[in-house]
C-alpha cells in the first residue's frame, strides 16, 4: 500500500481523534457543553450529554475539563458497565486512588463519601465525576446513584456529575424509580451530527492540522462524507482517512466521491 502521508505531503496522522484541547474545532455545540458543564461544577448540580455514538461526545467532554484547574479540581472519570452499583462504586474509588475495596455497598458508599468530604473540607479540592457511556448503567444502578451526592442531610452539593451517553439515557432517566437522580439533572446538551457546511470548517480544520493548506477535497467528496457519515464526527474521519488512501493508490492528488465510496466499502 502507498504511504498516502507522504504521497499528499501531510504532516501528521489526519482525522485523529486524539486532539489536544486546543486543536479541537470549536463549534457552538461544544460550547454549549462547555458552558453546561461550568455551571454544573460551579453549583454541584447534574448534567446529561446525549448524542449518537461517534457524535463527539467525549471530546466535548475532554474540552470542557481543561477549564478545570488541577491545584482546584480532581477530575474522575469512568467509563460504564451493565455491572452493579457496586462495580461502579469500585471504578469510582479506583479512579480516586483509594486502595480499599469491599464487597459490600453501604461500605464502599461510606468509603467514597469519607474521600469526597476529605478532599472538599481538608484539602479545599473540588471533585468532579464524569461517567461515560451513562446509558449502559442498569436501571437499579441509576435508582441508587444519587445517594453519593448527599452530603449534610442533602443541603450541600460536593460532588457534580456529568451522565454521557446515547440517547436511551434519557428515556431512563424518565422511570419514576430514577426520579431521585433526575431531579438533580439542572443541564442537558444533546450533540447532532454536522450539517453539510458544518463538514466542509471539519475536514478543512482537520486537513490544516495535518499540514495542508489547500484541500485535496471535491466539495462532492465532502458531501459523499456527509452523507455517509451522517455529519457523525468518528465515521467522517474513517472516510475521510479512508478516501486519502484510496486516492494515494489510484496516484490521484485529488480526492473525489469515488475515492469516499471506496472508503465506505471498508468500514462499518
Amino acid at each position: 500500500m502507498i504511504n498516502y502521508r507522504h504521497f499528499f505531503g501531510l504532516e501528521k496522522e489526519p482525522f485523529q481523534a486524539d486532539l489536544d484541547p486546543n486543536e479541537i474545532l470549536k463549534t457552538d455545540e461544544l460550547s454549549g457543553v462547555a458552558n453546561r458543564f461550568d455551571y454544573v461544577v460551579r453549583i454541584g448540580g447534574i448534567a446529561v450529554v446525549t448524542g449518537e455514538i461517534g457524535s463527539g461526545k467525549s471530546t466535548a467532554l475532554r474540552y470542557a475539563q481543561t477549564t478545570l484547574h488541577p491545584a482546584e479540581y480532581k477530575t474522575i472519570y469512568v467509563v460504564a458497565t451493565s455491572g452493579s452499583i457496586l462495580e461502579l462504586y469500585r471504578q469510582i474509588a479506583f479512579e480516586m486512588g483509594l486502595a480499599k475495596a469491599s464487597n459490600s455497598k453501604a461500605a464502599m458508599t461510606t468509603l467514597l463519601r469519607t474521600e469526597i468530604i476529605s478532599l472538599v473540607a481538608d484539602k479545599k479540592i473540588k471533585p468532579v465525576l464524569t461517567i461515560d457511556e451513562a446509558s449502559l448503567l442498569r436501571m437499579e444502578v441509576l435508582a441508587e446513584l444519587h445517594t453519593l451526592c448527599q452530603f449534610e442531610k442533602d443541603s450541600k452539593h460536593f460532588l457534580p456529575v456529568i451522565l454521557a451517553g446515547q440517547s436511551s439515557l434519557v428515556d431512563k432517566l424518565t422511570y419514576r424509580s430514577s426520579e431521585p437522580l433526575a431531579s438533580r439533572v439542572v443541564a442537558r446538551s444533546h450533540l447532532e451530527g454536522l450539517d453539510l457546511e458544518g463538514m466542509h470548517r471539519y475536514v478543512a480544520h482537520h486537513l490544516n492540522l495535518a499540514g495542508i493548506k489547500t484541500s485535496p477535497f471535491e466539495d462532492a467528496a465532502i458531501t459523499a462524507i456527509h452523507q455517509g457519515s451522517g455529519g457523525l464526527l468518528r465515521k467522517a474521519n474513517h472516510l475521510a482517512r479512508g478516501a486519502f488512501i484510496a486516492a494515494a493508490s489510484d496516484q490521484s492528488t485529488t480526492v473525489t466521491a469515488e475515492h469516499v465510496r471506496r472508503a465506505a466499502t471498508e468500514i462499518f
